[in-house]
């Protein structure tokens, strides 16, 4: 049987999200197809309009047993977790729902996250190729952004380009929004050094790196020279083997 979790919100959803797993390869638009895929499909309610649904895909026979049995399915987590962010005030695409799929011997098999599409068009990616020219507005309220994260206790554990969109309106001010959250920490402080860490996934140039670890130090009251260091440390190191 499959298991479906909707948001009080969205209840007038229940019987749309009920075939999902029928319907999904047949419908909406692919925005993503790899190991796992995302669509946006239309719920033909005039209510919430098209919805993002994220497909993940059938585990290998251990890991059905360990998500069976073990630990929580990845789209149990992100949807959880994009309560508790929430909850907290911190930017993420509205939860509906997650499914379930159980197959033989009630193992997990495929499950849905369903959220509202993100209005937000811009990634992290835009820092690959060039400098902070015309960007520090940018990177100053995304380090601030990121000392808001820690300094209530969350930790994204895939601090990546592609899973922090944002835009910026006419007057210069920027909005956060995080994805791909089913890898969360909750409620555990976060450290400098913990924190200089996190960021060494993320694409920039050298400049980009130094300014962002000055603005978070100083909203979270580190020594500046001290969290540039370590950024730039853990920055050099992560990239050093990926080129």
């Amino acid at each position: 049987m499959n298991v479906l979790v909707v948001n009080p919100k969205y209840e007038y959803l229940r019987s749309w999200l009920e075939q999902l797993p029928d319907t999904f390869v047949f419908r909406g638009e692919v925005i993503y197809d790899a190991r796992n895929q995302i669509r946006l499909i239309d719920s033909g309610n005039s209510y919430c309009g098209k919805l993002c649904v994220k497909r993940f895909h059938c585990p290998a026979l251990p890991n059905r047993i360990i998500y069976s049995c073990l630990r929580q399915p990845k789209a149990k987590r992100a949807y959880e977790n994009a309560r508790r962010l929430e909850a907290l005030h911190i930017g993420t695409p509205t939860p509906v729902a997650y499914l379930l799929q159980e197959k033989r011997y009630s193992l997990i098999g495929e499950s849905y996250l369903i959220t509202e599409v993100s209005p937000l068009k811009r990634n992290f990616y835009e820092f690959r190729a060039h400098g902070i020219e015309g960007y520090e507005h940018i990177i100053r309220q995304f380090a601030q952004f990121t000392a808001d994260l820690h300094g209530k206790g969350v930790l994204h554990k895939d601090y990546s380009p592609g899973n922090i969109l944002f835009d910026v309106d006419a007057q210069g001010n920027a909005r956060f929004e995080l994805v791909d959250i089913n890898r969360m920490r909750f409620g555990k402080p976060v450290s400098m050094r913990t924190a200089c860490r996190n960021f060494c996934r993320l694409w920039g140039k050298e400049d980009f790196f130094v300014l962002l670890a000055e603005v978070y130090a100083e909203a979270r009251g580190f020594n500046k020279i001290e969290c540039r260091r370590l950024t730039l440390m853990y920055w050099r190191r992560f990239w050093r083997y990926r080129k």
